[in-house]
């Protein structure tokens, strides 16, 4: 069993902001492969389904972001996993927008929510690392993940949530590789069309032109036959 999460803020106030793409994701994959309705349970919300035959339970912490692994830790606690069986979708300034990474382990770089995990948990867990971009300077980060998606983001964001609902059996069967490949087809689908090349159309030839008819007379023909 999987214990997937998404860290964000609770509340409407947090709903849209890019810190909250982790809990956007969780809705999508929690509606598109219909998973029951969420509770509360180990400080945030809980959605308990399968995917197949693999269980997995959905978490969003409600205890802020800088506060998610006081929930990530207890509900890994109470479904006695460890900590590689725990994988937390975030934002990610340091990826473009509409980028989608995979890892397992590795430091927290600075983002609170992961901060607060590794500190309940280790580092020892996987990561859906979901591109938002970078303002440009470090005093500007907290503004900028705390403010909502602009309307001409919606096109790539819906496409990144779709690619995590469409690769969410595979995180819980702890496929990276194969979660990777399903986010890839959403963001960036094979062309349409059977493949072969277009046949080029021949140029046309030059119309045939009747000669005209010979006027000359037996003897005038003759006559030029031997001169």
């Amino acid at each position: 069993m999987k214990l997937i999460v998404g860290l964000g803020n609770p509340g409407a106030k947090y709903a849209h902001n890019r810190h909250n793409i982790g809990f956007m994701a969780l809705d999508r994959i929690a509606a598109d492969h219909g998973f029951p309705g969420w509770k509360s349970r180990h400080q945030g919300v809980i959605s308990e389904g399968r995917f197949g035959s693999d269980r997995a339970v959905l978490l969003k912490p409600e205890t802020y972001m800088n506060k998610s692994g006081d929930s990530v830790g207890a509900a890994m606690r109470f479904y006695k996993l460890e900590p590689e069986d725990v994988i937390v979708l975030h934002d990610e300034i340091d990826l473009a927008p509409g980028k989608v990474k995979w890892k397992m382990g590795g430091g927290h770089a600075g983002h609170n929510g992961l901060r607060s995990v590794h500190a309940h948990i280790g580092a020892d867990y996987g990561r859906v690392r979901l591109g938002v971009g970078h303002p440009g300077h470090k005093d500007a980060v907290p503004g900028y993940v705390l403010r909502d998606f602009p309307k001409a983001d919606a096109d790539w964001l819906d496409d990144v949530l779709r690619g995590c609902s469409d690769g969410a059996p595979h995180l819980a069967r702890g496929d990276g590789a194969k979660f990777m490949n399903a986010v890839g087809l959403r963001l960036s689908p094979p062309r349409s069309g059977t493949g072969e090349k277009t046949p080029v159309k021949p140029k046309a030839s030059a119309p045939e032109t009747t000669p005209p008819p010979d006027t000359r007379t037996t003897l005038q023909k003759l006559m030029d036959r031997f001169t």
